[in-house]
């Protein structure tokens, strides 16, 4: 057997069968680009869901984890250490918020905000012990913990791993009136994606977050903005939220955060709603560690000069012209997005998902399918326009046949 194909069948001989990676080897990477242990070069057009914004191998990132490295890594919140204060204080300034509650992953920063609009609920809106209410929009994704899978509406994510968790409310997404009617005197927050990766990259009808906005106000609800895909550049802005001049009352960052480099999340929101913390009450071992800090400042000070914002805007208005090409002709039949970042249908008589993504794989360009026909493009912020072309070219030729 070849390198890759030994490496495969260690892996699906001594791994449990989670995911279903396409079968490439990765061995190296820089910037856009990924090469295998054969040697072969490939487009990374997928970013690590978007956690690799700032491309494979950022000398900026890398410079400031050996810095970190040769400092202390881990303290636990146990103690305080020197980059926690700015770290908080950055991001908080970022979001244009007050409180920062770091976490490691994306589902611990959701999980997070559960806990968080359940405490704010009793606490401070009075609702009554135990009743607390969270409304979510059907298709979306957050995580695949315990509870957040209870408020799926994806069977592969569901079955198989009840009881599920209570206190869920689930309402079509884009749809404000069946918003309004599910809200009741206990419901404390609504919990949504401004734009719903996994779902296909679903952008919503424009005025759906501003209404969301209004009414949660209107309501006194806690308006909860899952920015962990869509955030930190991807869309064009640093929020997603930003396209409808839009705050929520809390971000969830997670993936991008980190540079690709270290799992970083948080929760940002103000003091009248992260202040409910007690000591004791939540909390992380790793949530906050000085490595992931210092990885996170550069993050920080990355996006605080635009360059990548930009660069999204750009690259994503010409990602999407060239893809708006390609609708019509019998081979996409849409395609959908925002930035840097696109969901695109292919017919299914051309394949499915997974088989269009083998076959953009043969041609040295890595994308990932979701939901029967549909594939995902969300390259690095720092990919070349040459190099984007090149990859959209390989697109066409796997759509010819």
């Amino acid at each position: 057997m070849s390198t890759t194909e030994n490496a495969i069948a260690s892996a699906e001989a001594h791994s449990a069968h989670n995911y279903h990676p396409l079968p490439v080897v990765v061995a190296t990477a820089d910037g856009a680009w990924m090469t295998d242990v054969e040697g072969r070069r490939y487009l990374d057009m997928l970013a690590g869901y978007s956690a690799l914004n700032f491309g494979h191998g950022n000398r900026r990132l890398l410079d400031a984890a050996r810095a970190q490295l040769e400092r202390v890594t881990l303290t636990s919140r146990a103690f305080h250490h020197d980059r926690f204060a700015e770290f908080c204080t950055r991001l908080a300034e970022l979001c244009g918020m007050e409180m920062v509650l770091p976490m490691n992953t994306g589902a611990e920063a959701v999980e997070t905000a559960v806990k968080t609009a359940r405490k704010w609920g009793y606490r401070v809106k009075g609702v009554p012990d135990g009743m607390a209410k969270i409304i979510v929009a059907a298709d979306n994704f957050h995580g695949r913990t315990t509870t957040v899978i209870s408020f799926s509406t994806d069977p592969e994510a569901r079955a198989d791993f009840g009881p599920y968790t209570p206190g869920f409310e689930i309402v079509p997404y884009g749809d404000l009136t069946a918003m309004r009617e599910a809200m009741t005197e206990n419901t404390v927050a609504v919990l949504l994606e401004p734009i719903q990766g996994e779902a296909g990259v679903l952008v919503p009808p424009q005025g759906y977050l501003a209404g969301v906005r209004e009414l949660t106000r209107e309501r006194d609800v806690l308006f909860i903005a899952d920015e962990i895909q869509s955030g930190l550049g991807r869309t064009g802005k640093t929020f997603a939220c930003e396209h409808e001049g839009v705050v929520p009352d809390m971000y969830l960052l997670g993936k991008a955060l980190g540079g690709g480099v270290v799992p970083v999340s948080a929760v940002v929101s103000s003091a009248a709603v992260l202040g409910v913390y007690r000591p004791g009450e939540h909390g992380s071992t790793f949530g906050g560690n000085p490595l992931a800090c210092a990885v996170a400042l550069e993050v920080i000070a990355m996006l605080d000069t635009g360059e990548y914002q930009q660069r999204a805007v750009e690259l994503g208005d010409h990602l999407h012209r060239e893809l708006g090409l390609l609708v019509g002709g019998g081979a996409v039949r849409a395609v959908r997005g925002r930035g840097l970042w696109a969901g695109v249908d292919i017919e299914p008589a051309l394949g499915t998902g997974r088989e269009i993504s083998e076959r953009l794989m043969e041609r040295r360009v890595l994308v990932k399918d979701t939901h029967g026909s549909t594939i995902r493009i969300a390259p690095p912020l720092v990919i070349g326009k040459e190099d984007l072309d090149w990859g959209l070219e390989q697109l066409r030729e796997v759509l010819r046949g």
